[in-house]
C-alpha cells in the first residue's frame, strides 16, 4: 500500500507542481556534490582518473541512498503519512516529465518567435553538445532527440527501478545518471566519467528498449506512422554511440516520419518532412501520452502487488 501510495502522489506532484527550485531540487543539491568531488580529482594518469571516477560514483550512490531510505524507514516507524509524503518528494525528484515538456516548449517558443539565439541557449540545456552555431532545423532536431532520449532517462527508467528495487533503485538510478549527464562524455572528465558512462548504459539497457515500444504504440495510438517508426528504429538504433540512445530517438524520427541529426554524429530517419516548430509539439504529444501508458502499466503493476499481498 505505502509504494503504491508514493508512486500515485509522486505522479500528481509533477503533474501539478512540475520541477521546484534548485534550491528545494535534490538532484540540484546532488549536481552541486559532484561539482565539489570534481576539485579533487586527479589531473593526470588514466588509471588514476579512472579508478577515482569508480570511487564517487559508488561511495556517493551508499552515502545517500543507504542514510536517507534508513531515515525514511525510521520515520515509518511513528509516521506513516510523514513518510509517505517525504518519499514521495524523493522520489519526484527521480524523474520529470512537466519539467522536460516545459525544457522543450520553451525551445519551441523562441524559435516561433524568431529568436535563435535564446533557442541556443535554452536547448544546451537539453543535449550535450555545442549549440552556438546550430541553425533553427539544428535546434528543433536536438529538441525533438532530447524529447525522445529523456523520455527514458527522465521517466521510463526511475519508474523502472521503482518498480523492482522500491525507492532505493529509483534513487541509486538518478544518481548514476546524474555522473553521466556531468562527466560521462569525451573531453575534460572522460576517464573519470568513463565508469559512470558505462554504468549508465547498463542501467538504460532494458528502459530504453522499453521506451522506443512505448514510442510506437503510442504513434500508432495518435494516428501518426507505427510502422515507419518500427522500421526506422530497426534500421537506425545502432547508428549512435550510445547503445541506448539510438532506440527512443529512431523510433521518435520514425513516427513522426522526419530526420534527426547531430552534426558529424548521426542522422536517424528519413527526411520526409519539413522540421518545424509544429514537430516539436507532435514529439511532446508522443511523449505524454508514451508517459501515460508506462504510468498505467507501472501503477497495474503496484496494485497487483498490492492484491497479491
Amino acid at each position: 500500500m505505502d509504494n503504491l501510495a508514493i508512486l500515485l502522489l509522486s505522479l500528481l506532484l509533477d503533474a501539478v507542481l512540475g520541477e521546484v527550485k534548485n534550491s528545494l531540487h535534490p538532484v540540484a543539491w546532488l549536481g552541486k556534490l559532484i561539482s565539489l568531488q570534481l576539485k579533487f580529482s586527479p589531473q593526470k594518469g588514466i588509471v588514476s582518473q579512472f579508478i577515482f571516477g569508480i570511487i564517487i560514483v559508488l561511495a556517493t550512490s551508499v552515502v545517500i541512498t543507504v542514510p536517507l531510505y534508513c531515515l525514511l524507514l525510521y520515520l515509518h516507524s511513528f509516521n506513516a503519512l510523514l513518510y509517505i509524503l517525504l518519499s514521495a518528494y524523493v522520489l519526484k525528484a527521480t524523474f520529470s516529465v512537466r519539467g522536460l515538456w516545459q525544457s522543450v516548449n520553451a525551445v519551441k517558443t523562441h524559435i516561433a518567435e524568431g529568436d535563435i539565439d535564446s533557442a541556443r541557449t535554452t536547448v544546451r540545456a537539453l543535449v550535450s553538445r555545442n549549440t552556438a552555431t546550430l541553425d533553427s532545423r539544428q535546434v528543433i532536431s536536438a529538441s525533438i532527440e532530447s524529447c525522445a532520449e529523456n523520455t527514458c532517462d527522465s521517466f521510463v527508467a526511475p519508474l523502472f527501478y521503482f518498480a523492482i528495487f522500491g525507492l532505493p533503485g529509483a534513487l541509486v538510478y538518478r544518481i548514476i545518471n546524474t555522473f553521466d549527464s556531468m562527466i560521462g562524455y569525451h573531453g575534460q572528465w572522460e576517464y573519470i566519467g568513463k565508469f559512470s558512462a558505462r554504468v549508465d548504459d547498463l542501467a538504460n539497457f532494458i528502459p530504453a528498449r522499453i521506451s522506443a515500444l512505448l514510442i510506437i504504440v503510442a504513434s500508432g495510438i495518435i494516428r501518426k506512422n507505427i510502422k515507419n517508426a518500427w522500421q526506422t528504429t530497426q534500421q537506425y538504433h545502432t547508428a549512435t554511440e550510445s547503445p541506448n540512445a539510438g532506440w527512443t530517438m529512431s523510433a521518435m524520427a520514425g513516427s513522426l516520419g522526419i530526420q534527426l541529426e547531430k552534426p558529424e554524429h548521426y542522422r536517424l530517419g528519413h527526411n520526409s518532412r519539413e522540421l518545424t516548430c509544429a514537430l516539436i509539439s507532435e514529439s511532446q504529444e508522443v511523449l505524454l501520452l508514451t508517459a501515460s501508458i508506462w504510468t498505467v502499466l507501472i501503477v497495474t503493476k503496484e496494485v497487483i502487488c498490492l492484491v497479491a499481498t
